[in-house]
């Protein structure tokens, strides 16, 4: 029997396989709202047969939005939106729906990366962001404000409200967004984090304001709604956050009811020099693993079914996440499927397209001629 297919529990939120569908951010929403691209979007992936959809980077404040046209839970009009989004959703699939809630730090105020990515000019409408430090992400770049007492109060406030608000729309589990330099691994990073207090200097001072966040949104939602945590494993500089203090963080986050980690890398610092390649950062998810008691999912240039199969297998990860690869191929799991022997869940409109070597490929499937 195929691994990937096999099913696999994260605390009380039960999957049907082990393919996670990554958070992948849209930048395209009005205020935080989610729109008509959304629903299509997520609609399709919801179809995919995959085990668990997470839903993008999901700003917990304003100023907390990568982009003007980041996904925010927010206000009573986000909920709204989301909510209908959500609505058609279960109408036609039941995959189990995770977001992810973050704060972009000091990489918000940006344009869409199709725009370039750059930080936005004040005539094209650049608010203040708030980070760890005062420290610029790159060269060039209007510096943030470091946050105050008030300013960490509020931040983590926003994060609570932001789980509040997902609890309520019967979202099925959380992750927060500690990697890819924004605001919580830029705390964890001595790369972003050079303050002085309680909040900066050593490991567990840095470690300190994510875990109070996680430990906040654990105490804020029902114990049957996983909470998880996406990492970036390492900096990808020398001197920055890596392996040994993730683990280090995995550890900590353990203790506190953390549900599974999430291991990604980079981010935080443009000097970052990544070594691409298939799976490049499965290698670090099994470094995690096997020193933290916790479920994994690997993510990266994860692509073929046999290569996730394998990771699997290996005992590298409990999970594999796909992104680039599920846009590019939205029935990713079908075909995965095919190849290994396994089954997934296809909408009844679809059964048809089952080819006839495939029989067992959409499980019981019965279908009338006419």
């Amino acid at each position: 029997m195929s691994v990937l297919f096999s099913p696999f529990a994260l605390g009380p939120l039960a999957l049907r396989n082990r393919i996670v569908i990554a958070p992948m951010c849209q930048y395209t929403a009005e205020e935080g709202s989610a729109t008509d691209w959304h629903l299509i979007h997520l609609g399709q992936l919801a179809l995919s047969g995959a085990g668990l959809l997470i839903i993008e980077a999901t700003a917990v404040e304003d100023p907390g939005r990568i982009t003007p046209g980041d996904l925010g839970l927010y206000s009573d009009a986000n909920q709204a939106a989301l909510a209908k989004v959500l609505a058609s959703i279960r109408r036609h699939s039941h995959i189990p729906v995770a977001i992810q809630l973050a704060h972009a730090g000091r990489k918000a105020s940006s344009h869409a990366p199709w725009d370039g990515g750059q930080s936005l000019a004040p005539d094209e409408g650049a608010w203040e962001t708030f980070a760890p430090s005062a420290l610029p992400h790159a060269a060039g770049e209007p510096p943030p404000v470091a946050l105050d007492e008030d300013g960490l109060a509020r931040v983590k406030a926003a994060f609570v409200q932001a789980a509040k608000r997902a609890e309520a729309l019967g979202i099925d589990a959380i992750e927060l967004h500690a990697a890819h330099g924004y605001l919580l691994h830029q705390f964890l990073s001595p790369i972003a984090n050079q303050r002085t207090d309680g909040y900066g200097g050593s490991l567990e001072n840095r470690m300190r304001f994510p875990l109070e966040v996680f430990e906040a949104v654990r105490a804020a939602v029902p114990a049957r709604m996983p909470v998880g945590v996406r990492v970036s494993a390492t900096d990808w500089v020398e001197g920055g956050w890596d392996v040994t203090q993730s683990i280090a963080f995995g550890q900590a986050l353990a203790k506190r009811g953390c549900s599974y980690l999430h291991v990604s890398s980079g981010g935080v610092s443009p000097l970052q020099k990544i070594p691409l390649g298939p799976g490049y950062q499965v290698p670090l998810a099994a470094q995690v693993r096997a020193a933290v008691d916790l479920p994994v999912i690997a993510v990266g240039l994860v692509t073929e079914p046999k290569q996730a199969e394998a990771i699997l297998e290996a005992g590298e990860a409990d999970l594999v996440a796909l992104a680039r690869a599920i846009l590019f191929e939205p029935h990713w799991p079908w075909r995965a499927a095919a190849e290994l022997g396994g089954t997934v869940e296809a909408p009844h409109q679809y059964w048809r397209s089952q080819p006839r070597e495939l029989k067992a490929l959409f499980g019981d499937v019965r279908i009338g001629q006419r």
